[in-house]
């Protein structure tokens, strides 16, 4: 079946909206463009209610069907912010601020939203109530769970929320999801090493906290190698080390960070206690202290069974039978709409954005070919959970 029709008429206004997102990126909660352009193309395309500033700088939109005899509300989500990298698409509508791009598709994902609520206005062929969440600070500062915390379900109760993503080098027109675990936890970690600086050239009057960071980096790989079922997933990356000013001096202190990804609560319950036990082992061992502070992130985006399936099954009335793969393999990266699906039964899809350069990559670009899609996969979903 192909995307629905009504969309050929509005194409054109809706990459240009896009178009306009990614040359103005934003980053966080810092959304003051972004938010704004949102809410006022929500209210020209004729929305009940658009309330802006949930969750900082987060907008919902409410639309109601042509009847409300079941009484029932969906929740639908998109993400609206950048992230901190240097544009290298050379597109013509490239981010007009250096170091801040579009490199995730949260102005893709924005614009699809946006297109269901200007073809579900216009039909509104639905027995009950859409809420259309356009969500801030998803790329690290948990922007869901803010929306959340300032009342997003208590004053839009939903029975159900989904989300949706784009997936680079899945084919156009095609979607992908799965139940159960898809993406990681993703948790931070700051380990501080503390031994007793001194100069070069005496170490033995010093503690050197650099053999114990260099210790610690090689036991904590073994956290997920020997301690972990290998069946199950787990991730600790050291990303950043800290320490010393000069060439001829042993430092006080020396600190690293790194995230740690898990599929499962109770893998990360071990990862985290394990941690705690190789910092504090170490460095006793080398007369030295160690102090870690590991500070939860995001949680596993588990997809709920039933809403799974409900999305395949609307994904494929658009998409068609065979296009639609319910075996999306789990990945550790992590996406804050997990607080949603911890509140409320859902689900989230990836759509096909055809070949392209990878998230998060200078010279990765949403594709406008995958707008009719999307958009259309909105608007059947709801149709479907939500029959006249």
């Amino acid at each position: 079946m192909p995307v629905d029709n009504w969309i050929s008429g509005c194409l054109d206004e809706l990459v240009a909206f896009r178009h306009d997102l990614h040359s103005n990126p934003e980053l966080l909660y810092d959304l003051p463009r972004t938010s704004a352009q949102v809410a006022s193309a929500l209210r020209k395309a004729g929305c009940d209610e658009v309330v802006e500033g949930i969750g900082k700088t987060g907008v919902v939109a409410v639309i109601r069907g042509k009847s409300n005899t079941s009484g029932r509300t969906i929740g639908l989500r998109s993400d609206m912010d950048a992230l901190p990298i240097l544009e290298a698409t050379g597109k013509p509508w490239a981010s007009k601020t250096p170091g801040k791009m579009h490199a995730c598709g949260h102005d893709g994902h924005t614009t699809m939203l946006l297109g269901a609520a200007m073809g579900l206005v216009q039909s509104r062929a639905f027995d009950g109530t859409a809420v259309l969440i356009f969500q801030p600070a998803e790329e690290g500062g948990a922007g869901a769970r803010a929306m959340i915390e300032d009342g997003l379900f208590r004053r839009w109760p939903v029975s159900e929320v989904y989300g949706m993503h784009n997936r680079p080098n899945l084919p156009i027109g095609e979607f992908t999801i799965a139940p159960g675990s898809i993406m990681g936890s993703v948790d931070m970690i700051d380990i501080e090493i503390e031994g007793v600086g001194g100069h070069a050239a005496m170490p033995h009057q010093t503690v050197d906290p650099a053999p114990v960071i260099a210790a610690l980096i090689q036991a904590v790989q073994t956290i997920t190698a020997r301690t972990i079922n290998p069946m199950d997933s787990a991730v600790i990356s050291i990303t950043t080390i800290h320490g010393g000013d000069a060439f001829n001096v042993i430092p006080q202190t020396i600190r690293m960070t790194g995230t740690v990804r898990t599929l499962k609560d109770s893998v990360r319950d071990h990862v985290e206690a394990r941690l705690n036990q190789a910092v504090t082992g170490i460095a006793a061992a080398y007369g030295a202290k160690g102090k870690l502070d590991y500070s939860r992130h995001y949680p596993v985006t588990v997809n709920h069974a039933q809403e799974t399936e409900l999305a395949a099954v609307a994904a494929e009335a658009v998409a068609g039978v065979g296009r639609v793969n319910r075996n999306m393999p789990a990945t550790l990266g992590g996406e804050d709409f997990a607080f949603m699906l911890n509140e409320v039964p859902g689900a989230m899809i990836n759509i096909g954005n055809g070949p392209s350069a990878g998230l998060h990559h200078p010279a990765y670009d949403f594709n406008d070919e995958a707008i009719a899609w999307g958009c259309s996969y909105w608007c059947e979903l709801v149709r479907q959970r939500l029959p006249l």
